[in-house]
């Protein structure tokens, strides 16, 4: 229930934090269980919004951060979930550690805010994944 969620949960921390200690370790296991079915691939990538806060980012050799200006996040975010205000955007992000700090804690960044091409950067990042031993 997306709307109790957003309206609820995410205006308070005990319940986010309840929440999380439900979702984290079974997407842990999925993760867990996916990785295995690509053990022969040269390199995986996980995608995941709450890397560092969730703990998993301990697991993985690098770390690539996506970063754009939150204005530009919030606009897309709008875009793509109609269902979602601004206000309830702004307060999901509130949540989730600062896009300066992530950058901070990455082996790589990539520029998703409209200053330079996106896929550039990702296939400069395959090669280098693929160049690995």
């Amino acid at each position: 229930n997306r709307k109790y969620l957003s309206e609820t949960v995410f205006n308070d921390g005990a319940k986010l934090q309840k929440l999380n200690s439900f979702v984290h370790p079974r997407v842990a296991v999925d993760y867990d269980r996916w990785l295995a079915e690509h053990s022969e691939s040269r390199y995986v990538i996980k995608e995941a919004a709450l890397l560092f806060e969730s703990g998993s980012s301990v697991l993985l050799d690098k770390i690539i951060v996506v970063t754009a200006p939150d204005k530009l996040r919030i606009k897309r975010v709008l875009q793509r979930d109609p269902h979602r205000d601004r206000t309830e955007v702004e307060r999901i992000i509130k949540n989730q550690m600062s896009q300066e700090e992530k950058m901070m804690k990455a082996d790589f960044v990539i520029r998703n805010d409209e200053t330079e091409l996106v896929i550039p950067q990702v296939l400069k990042l395959h090669e280098w994944f693929n160049s690995m031993k």
